[in-house]
């Protein structure tokens, strides 16, 4: 799971429609010496924002993000960026209020970092924003297993593109469960559309949400035609065999956390022996496993069966077995791996890459290190726990904005040229089904009134 968990954000003003009046344009004080390109890289992203106001706020929150040190407060990035008076005012404004559509920003945003990067994967996980109170969008209580307590907290699903240079967030989805979407009154406070209301309590609806979003399918970009992997962990938050269900509807390639109480059957298709590894370098060797009865097992006894070696050998770092999913009509591997210190916190993965050695799935899995530490570093320095509203549209532009600023601090000043050439932002394409949650389940206990 991605996590930002080590400081509740103080409660911030509701976001209020009231008449802001006009702001002189300010030119941004200047602190850092390649403001050229950071200023191509707003027009960039955010020049197609309908208003010239809109695109100069977006200029100066970003900017802040970026420039202003500590709590990254409405009132410490306007003073960074304006000399107005009124300039906090309008910045908190444009972030609540103002009716900017984000999805062709985000589009945008993720044509802009493939540019400059090589993705490896797509990773997707969940952001747990603890929450006092009970009136910021989808706020409620819920066990966090990770955490192993409740929490009153807000609980969105990120989409990341992985790279060698950075993992960089690129688009969001905000769970609304219990009367976040059931309620009207509760919807139409928090300015939730109509369209984002009825199924959005399931996180592995809206991680295929994500998966169907304009901008991320990225042909050609992965070791073939179908685009780069997904990786997902959304152990605690998502039913797997769904989400898994899900990838293979969509013809995606994917390594996907599951639970150790998984149900899976052993594939009897497959070898009698299957392969594990020993040890934790790169390419491990192979190890005989003994087959097991085709009856379904949790995950983790099923690895545990296959697991077996002498009194006298270490436990593997790692293991796998060819397995099936009931429902899901293509054959899988489960991999298992142990932590090296014996200390428990076994992590298990699924993936359809059977005809590949095991060890890449691995390294695959691995990657979602990379989006842990980005959100601690959206965190810590970005700003991500500072949104100072309660509205669904504010909590999305807030978002965008954390992740445009995280894409140029990490990519937008190491003046590598783009490596091809921009396409047009890109809309819902022909084929795909449309931009809807796709399944009910039971809703979590939420703690608004």
């Amino acid at each position: 799971m991605v996590r930002a968990f080590s400081t509740v954000a103080p409660p911030g003003p509701a976001a209020a429609t009231v008449t802001i009046p006009a702001v002189r344009a300010q030119s941004p004080r200047i602190g850092s010496s390649d403001h050229p390109a950071f200023d191509a890289f707003v027009a960039e992203i955010f020049g197609r924002l309908p208003r010239a106001d809109q695109r100069r706020w977006a200029h100066v929150y970003t900017r802040g993000l970026l420039m202003t040190p500590g709590r990254k407060t409405v009132r410490r990035l306007a003073a960074a960026g304006s000399d107005s008076a009124t300039a906090a005012q309008a910045l908190h404004q444009f972030v609540n209020a103002s009716p900017w559509d984000w999805e062709p920003i985000r589009a945008r945003l993720a044509d802009w970092v493939l540019r400059r990067s090589d993705p490896r994967a797509l990773l997707i996980g969940t952001v747990v924003l603890p929450k006092r109170g009970d009136r910021s969008c989808g706020v409620h209580r819920r066990f966090v297993p990770q955490e192993g307590r409740t929490v009153n907290c807000q609980v969105g699903i990120g989409a990341f593109l992985a790279a060698d240079r950075a993992t960089v967030p690129v688009d969001w989805r905000l769970l609304l469960p219990g009367a976040w979407s059931g309620d009207s009154q509760v919807r139409s406070r928090a300015r939730i559309p109509e369209g984002a209301a009825g199924v959005q309590d399931s996180a592995g609806s809206q991680a295929l949400d994500l998966l169907d979003g304009a901008g991320l399918s990225l042909p050609g970009a992965g070791p073939d035609a179908d685009g780069v992997p997904v990786v997902a962990d959304l152990v605690g938050f998502a039913d797997t065999a769904m989400l898994v269900g899900g990838l293979v509807a969509r013809g995606r390639h994917f390594v996907v956390a599951a639970p150790g109480d998984l149900v899976v059957l052993p594939d009897r298709a497959a070898s009698g022996a299957s392969g594990g590894w020993a040890g934790t370098g790169s390419a491990p060797a192979l190890q005989p496993r003994q087959r097991t009865a085709g009856g379904p097992l949790p995950a983790r006894d099923l690895l545990t069966a296959h697991d077996v070696r002498s009194p006298h050998q270490p436990p593997a770092a790692a293991s796998v077995v060819q397995v099936r999913l009931p429902g899901i009509p293509v054959p899988l591997r489960l991999l298992g791996e142990r932590r090296p210190d014996g200390s428990g916190g076994d992590r298990f993965w699924l993936t359809d890459l059977v005809d590949r050695p095991a060890h890449e799935a691995l390294t695959l899995a691995r990657l979602h290190t990379g989006a842990a530490d980005t959100m601690d570093r959206l965190a810590d320095d970005f700003g991500l726990r500072a949104f100072e509203g309660r509205s669904y549209p504010g909590w999305h532009h807030h978002m965008t904005l954390v992740s445009a600023a995280f894409a140029y601090g990490t990519l937008g000043r190491a003046g590598a040229p783009p490596s091809h050439p921009a396409r047009a932002s890109r809309g819902p394409q022909a084929g795909r089904p449309p931009r809807r949650a796709r399944t009910l389940t039971t809703p979590t206990r939420t703690g608004c009134s």
